[in-house]
């Protein structure tokens, strides 16, 4: 009897509960249904953080933790919370670890959450060459690398700041293909026109909004704030922690000689943290996934989006959500940069799933505290 070939490309929810089942993914704490998304895993942290002088790579053949035997600089537990400072650099085990079958590859984002407090989180595995990636057949155990930019925060065992993907096989959508979807069902539009900023070329592209609704166009994050919980939402006063960034604080044509026009322009000071929004409206269809690629030095010395996983019904007309922006998460890099409104930042990668999950992002029900977004900041603030 033939062997039933499974379909590739992005394991949805009710596979990862699957994979679950069968300790493909196990986990130290028992496995809240909440930490399972429609096209991903919430990783939690673990019960140790290690205090590291820099960022590293086990490399091929080395564990982690025998590296970290060697570059640990302070131990500590997160048992009972632990601030983890703005400017350095940590390494925590988490709950969660693998052993993937041949066929399964996974990949992995900090959250829209984690992105949008400045906190820079990557994967880590055994042997790992490169971050965010688990091969396949990879068995043992995941490590994120954080490292707070702006914010100083609290975390404790269980708190969740990234997220991982599951592929089977190899899926992959070309730019051809994401015409056809841009054509048919609207990936990215422009109020009701399906116009792009630029062509499809490794994604469709995004653009940003500088024209502002009611005047505000983002934010910029403070210096010198006080501590953010990462598992407080809904608790602090945006003002505290953010400034307001209106059309009043753009460059216009005045500003510039008679050959440059610019009718809306924002000066990005190096290393200062924005929060800004795509002009376009995103959506994802329920039978892929989107990741949004972050740095392109091809389009400024800049950083756009730390968190790159959309979910299969973001966005989505049919529920009720077809006004939903992407927030742009933007760091400039050494020098001051000059982004004006419509410019292309950065672009989405459509992947197929394989399969429908059974819950869609922003259904009744599910947790989703940025489906019909606009400019947003991070859920920890009101």
């Amino acid at each position: 009897m033939n062997k039933v070939q499974k379909a590739v490309g992005i394991l949805p929810s009710q596979e990862i509960l699957d994979l679950i089942d069968k300790k493909i993914i196990t986990s130290d704490h028992d496995v809240d249904r909440d930490i399972i998304q429609p096209a991903s895993i919430d990783l939690r942290l673990g019960n140790k953080a290690w205090r590291v002088p820099a960022s590293f790579l086990p490399g091929k053949g080395n564990k982690v933790s025998s590296r970290l035997k060697d570059l640990a600089m302070h131990e500590f537990s997160l048992i009972d919370g632990a601030v983890l400072e703005c400017g350095c650099v940590y390494i925590v085990k988490l709950l969660e670890s693998v052993s993937l079958t041949d066929d399964l590859t996974g990949i992995a984002n900090p959250k829209s959450s984690t992105g949008r407090l400045d906190i820079f989180t990557r994967l880590i595995v055994d042997g790992a060459q490169e971050f965010e990636t688990v091969p396949s057949g990879y068995e043992g155990p995941l490590y994120a690398e954080i490292s707070p930019r702006t914010f100083s925060v609290l975390v404790r065992t269980g708190s969740r700041l990234n997220q991982l993907r599951l592929r089977r096989g190899t899926s992959f959508t070309s730019d051809k293909e994401m015409e056809i979807l841009q054509e048919h069902l609207g990936l990215v539009r422009n109020n009701d026109s399906l116009e792009l900023p630029d062509t499809i070329k490794n994604g469709v592209p995004l653009s940003v909004d500088l024209s502002g609704e009611n005047g505000l166009i983002g934010f910029k994050a403070r210096k010198h704030s006080m501590l953010i919980d990462v598992d407080k939402p809904n608790f602090y006063k945006s003002e505290l922690f953010w400034e307001k960034i209106t059309t009043e604080d753009l460059l216009h044509s005045e500003h510039f000689s008679e050959i440059k026009k610019v009718t809306g322009a924002l000066v990005l000071s190096p290393d200062a943290f924005y929060i800004l929004a795509s002009q376009e409206y995103v959506s994802v269809p329920s039978n892929y996934a989107a990741e949004m690629r972050a740095y392109d030095t091809k389009v400024g010395e800049f950083r756009a989006h730390y968190a790159g996983f959309f979910d299969p019904g973001f966005g989505l007309l049919e529920l009720g959500a077809s006004k939903t922006k992407a927030v742009l998460e933007v760091r400039s890099h050494d020098v001051p940069f000059l982004i004006e409104q419509g410019q292309t930042v950065c672009r989405l990668v459509y992947e197929p799933m394989a399969s429908v999950p059974k819950h869609l992002y922003g259904e009744a029900g599910s947790t989703s505290n940025y489906q019909a977004q606009g400019l947003k900041l991070a859920k920890h603030f009101i």
